[in-house]
């Protein structure tokens, strides 16, 4: 596909990003399919590209339909395991939302068999495919966690595929895990985590950990040796996964010092309250990113401290009722599939136009006022806490 021909296919798929907006947008009163259309191009000439605060990189080579139905998988519910004999992963709501958004980026029509739009994928080639969906889906800046080298892309390949701005969001566990490898004892290992921690907040952009709960006060540096103790001596006989808690609320403690945001994934949130009570007017912001269905509470414990932050989720409309809107960011998650940031970001701007549609309707606010919040969703309020600056340094 030559490169002009790759342009109006990507112009055509986003439609400008004329689908933010549904058709039906009521001003007024009921508006014509002029009036419609005129509506859905001001949304899209308003809202700004999206920050995508928190992804994970894309795979490396072909796919065949069992591994991309696996990785659909993981996405659509949480794991990587096998549809059911006679059914299919793009029978769900994540597969219908690949099947809708991707293949125009691709050159397909909407809702292709999915056999197709595989077998197109493997025409362009999975560099080419990525790079077309990755530029189509209307994401400019990516906040991209890191992780040992492996089959996903790095933050500069990534930067690259999307022609966009790559930011370090540096995971804890793989850096103590790397820190392991490298120390003979637990005095050193410690030492070379602190060291390896201070040195990564010299270039993150931020930190995160994955953390159900995390005490008001650092733990007893007796008990993170022993954590430590244990930890490295499953490591020599398997590269175990850092499941001590009280190891994993050491590392935490050291990031939120360094002043970096950090980002916690968690359960249930409502675990944290205790620590994020702790850390108020600490100087340190942290956002939560919960685990479905916690959503509401992340944004509820936002609304209660304001150095927190949450994650908007899949449902914006029930996140903004819980906490004032600049304390909102929104994310896809995507890991694997390039897939994912398109849907995610389809998805994300299709409920924001419904719930500002809602709330000019009755009159909850103002047009101008609704794309002001969506944009601070979008992508303000993330380059404010996140301090990106968009002509600062960054990978892409």
């Amino acid at each position: 596909m030559p490169d002009g021909e790759e342009a109006a296919v990507k112009d055509e798929a986003t439609g400008t990003s004329a689908d933010l907006v549904p058709s039906d947008v009521p001003a007024e009163g009921a508006l014509s399919a002029g009036r419609g259309r005129l509506a859905r191009e001001a949304w899209a000439n308003a809202l700004p590209p999206l920050v995508d605060q928190h992804s994970h990189g894309t795979l490396h080579g072909e796919l065949g339909l069992g591994s991309f139905e696996a990785h659909l998988a993981a996405a659509a519910v949480g794991s990587g395991t096998a549809a059911p004999p006679g059914t299919t992963f793009f029978d769900s709501w994540t597969g219908l939302a690949v099947r809708r958004w991707c293949p125009p980026l691709l050159g397909l029509e909407a809702h292709c068999a999915p056999v197709r739009y595989l077998a197109r994928r493997r025409e362009l080639g999975a560099y080419r495919a990525s790079r077309l969906l990755l530029r189509g889906a209307g994401i400019g800046t990516f906040l991209l966690e890191s992780g040992p080298p492996g089959e996903l892309t790095s933050a500069a390949e990534f930067a690259t595929a999307a022609d966009g701005r790559v930011h370090e969001v540096v995971r804890l566990e793989p850096l103590a895990r790397e820190a392991a490898d490298a120390s003979g004892s637990v005095d050193s290992f410690i030492r070379d985590t602190a060291e390896a921690l201070y040195a990564a907040a010299g270039h993150a952009t931020a930190f995160a950990v994955g953390v159900p709960f995390c005490d008001e006060t650092p733990p007893d540096p007796r008990e993170v040796r022993r954590a430590a103790d244990r930890w490295l001596g499953g490591c020599v006989r398997e590269r175990a996964r850092l499941a001590e808690p009280a190891l994993l609320q050491h590392l935490l403690w050291c990031a939120v010092a360094t002043g970096l945001p950090v980002q916690l994934h968690c359960g249930d949130p409502q675990a944290l309250a205790g620590f994020l009570r702790a850390t108020a007017g600490g100087g340190t912001d942290l956002v939560l990113l919960p685990a479905r269905p916690h959503h509401r509470r992340a944004a509820q414990l936002a609304a209660a401290f304001s150095h927190v932050y949450a994650d908007a989720g899949p449902r914006p409309g029930e996140t903004l009722a819980e906490a004032p809107f600049g304390k909102l960011l929104f994310s896809t998650g995507a890991r694997a599939l390039p897939e994912l940031y398109v849907t995610g970001a389809r998805l994300f701007a299709r409920a924001m136009a419904r719930l500002a549609a809602e709330w000019v309707a009755d009159g909850v606010c103002t047009r101008p006022e609704a794309r002001r919040i969506a944009a601070l969703v979008a992508a303000g309020t993330a380059r404010r806490i996140y301090r990106l600056d968009p002509a600062g340094s960054a990978t892409g």
